[in-house]
């Protein structure tokens, strides 16, 4: 049997959808895609599973229970692991830590609701806290434009040592801070 002949433009799509993916991907998914058979996706991912093969390069299709993923070669996986723990074992800047604590008391939020009250741009420290899985997506508000809600994780709560959101100390506001009056009704006991 031989294998089902596909265009090079078909290659260059599967390949795109494949990367975008991230995760691996079905032969249905890449057919969908790239409006094609699921043998002719198939074929395209076996073939770029080839031409990745004998390339000289980094990367690499792996096949993982029947579907397609870009993925670093073995003896390049090291020097990614280094970078990523690296970018994920950083200190959190006053920034990060303020959308943080934003997120957590009001969750979900949106970007904006975070720029709101921070008064500055967010969206860098919102996505380096979902790269860093402090923040992730959970789902769309029904507002208009439908924007992504935010809410902590669990890693939020491993790395802050609570056992849920309800260990989170009390917002200290200036009503707070203030003692009651010793001649009102309610400090004298009566």
């Amino acid at each position: 049997m031989s294998e089902i002949e596909v265009s090079d433009e078909v290659l260059r799509i599967a390949e795109a959808i494949i990367f975008a993916n991230g995760d691996p991907v079905t032969a249905e998914r890449i057919a969908r895609g790239a409006d094609v058979s699921v043998a002719e996706a198939h074929a395209a991912a076996r073939k770029l599973q080839r031409t990745y093969a004998v390339k000289d390069g980094a990367l690499e299709i792996l096949t993982l229970d029947g579907a397609y993923q870009l993925a670093v070669k073995n003896e390049y996986s090291e020097h990614i692991r280094k970078t990523l723990d690296e970018k994920k074992n950083t200190a959190l800047s006053n920034a990060a830590m303020e959308t943080l604590a934003i997120a957590a008391y009001n969750q979900p939020v949106t970007k904006s609701f975070i720029e709101n009250i921070r008064g500055v741009d967010s969206s860098g420290v919102v996505n380096s806290l979902v790269e860093k899985e402090l923040l992730e997506e959970c789902g769309r508000l029904d507002l208009p434009g439908r924007p992504i809600a935010y809410k902590t994780t669990d890693n939020f709560l491993r790395c802050f040592k609570l056992s849920s959101l309800d260990d989170l100390p009390e917002i200290i506001t200036p009503e707070t801070l203030t003692e009651p009056d010793p001649d009102s009704e309610e400090g004298t006991g009566e």
